[in-house]
């Protein structure tokens, strides 16, 4: 390619080039795009070539020194710093004016705690989900109405994929290398939406715990898979509560002893609930009393049981196998399927046209509040 090129480290071993050519025409950016995925720096998809100038302008957004430490893998000996953030980034499509949230986005990660001990490697293809508060989301353009878990946005897409393009590049999680996914999910590539506040009924998540509402904040959440609720025959809440709790309880769920959910719902689904004066916590105990399975439908899946080495569930025959003595609601033949309230998490997205919502199957704590970082630009 014409003009000079620039050297940046993206893993340990490889390297991410930044042409800066004084002037460029198609032919030479089809060649960079080529380049980039011949070296392996892609999801599958075309990234944006970087230049030094404009890794310059994502970098100047944010006070944090380009070398500052952003999140380690210890098990992979692997560092993700500002400058490396920020050049996948760029890549990915983002616009210098998102890398704040980006890196509100890897400072919630790193306070979830599970990207660090190898979960995103796991068989089971787990992957993050982002969701962003505050006003930061009108102000970037983020999607939190209609498709929230569609394409279509700028920001909702590049800032998700971010997250994803970095594994790759910076802590080399290739599929059918360190990313041992049996089957994977859409959310490897990208899965970043907006709550809907304005049609919310209720205190949005960042409030909710703790947060001002003029905050803006990403939360992170380690996901397995989203279903979506279609609900559109009732105006009763408890008919309502119970069609969701079939799909947080369903015995494909029940990995481990329990299970935790997110559950997205639409504005009509709220409005139900907060119509008939339900609060959130109010849903939360609901899902919690009804999301059960009896002995015998476990049993018929080969899950009545708990290893008691992993706490995964067993058949009562398998060796590794002890009783599952956990009871609902005083039943001795019901198990619950989630070990509080606060194994559900709330929030409001998607278009005010339907009753249409979704459960997400997340992946630990069970009731630990979520993890949520304030988004902080150049002058914060």
């Amino acid at each position: 390619m014409a003009g000079r090129t620039e050297e940046v480290t993206a893993t340990s071993s490889d390297s991410v080039a930044l042409a800066e050519p004084p002037l460029v025409d198609e032919t030479e950016i089809r060649a960079a795009m080529e380049y980039y995925s011949r070296q392996d720096w892609t999801d599958g998809l075309p990234v944006v070539p970087v230049t030094e100038s404009y890794l310059a302008e994502f970098l100047a957004t944010t006070r944090r020194d380009p070398g500052d430490a952003v999140f380690e893998m210890p098990h992979l000996n692997r560092t993700l710093t500002v400058r490396l953030a920020a050049i996948n980034a760029a890549m990915a499509g983002c616009l210098p004016e998102y890398f704040p949230v980006v890196l509100a986005a890897w400072e919630a990660i790193v306070a979830d705690g599970y990207a660090g001990r190898g979960i995103w490697q796991s068989t089971t293809g787990t992957a993050p989900l982002l969701i962003v508060n505050g006003p930061v989301r009108t102000r970037i353009g983020l999607n939190s109405a209609g498709n929230v878990f569609g394409s279509g946005f700028r920001a909702n897409a590049t800032i998700g994929r971010t997250i994803r393009l970095t594994a790759i590049n910076v802590f080399g999680l290739h599929p059918h290398l360190l990313d041992q996914a049996t089957q994977g999910t859409p959310a490897k590539y990208t899965m970043c939406i907006a709550e809907n506040e304005e049609l919310s009924p209720w205190p949005p998540l960042h409030v909710e715990h703790g947060f001002d509402p003029g905050d803006s904040t990403v939360t992170a959440i380690i996901i397995r898979s989203c279903v979506h609720i279609e609900a559109r025959h009732t105006t009763v809440p408890e008919q309502l509560a119970l069609d969701i709790t079939g799909t947080i309880a369903r015995t494909g769920a029940l990995i481990h002893r329990t299970t935790s959910s997110l559950v997205v719902l639409a504005p009509e689904h709220a409005r139900l609930f907060a119509g008939a004066g339900w609060s959130k916590d109010d849903v939360r105990q609901y899902l919690y009393d009804h999301a059960v399975n009896s002995r015998a439908a476990l049993a018929a899946v080969g899950k009545e049981a708990i290893s008691q080495h992993t706490r995964w569930r067993l058949p009562a025959d398998h060796p590794d196998a002890i009783p599952d003595d956990a009871s609902a609601a005083g039943n001795p033949d019901l198990v619950p399927a989630l070990n509080s309230p606060a194994a559900v998490q709330l929030m409001v997205a998607g278009a005010n046209n339907a009753g249409v919502s979704a459960v997400i199957e997340t992946f630990g704590p069970r009731g630990n509040p979520p993890s949520i970082a304030k988004v902080r630009d150049a002058d914060d």
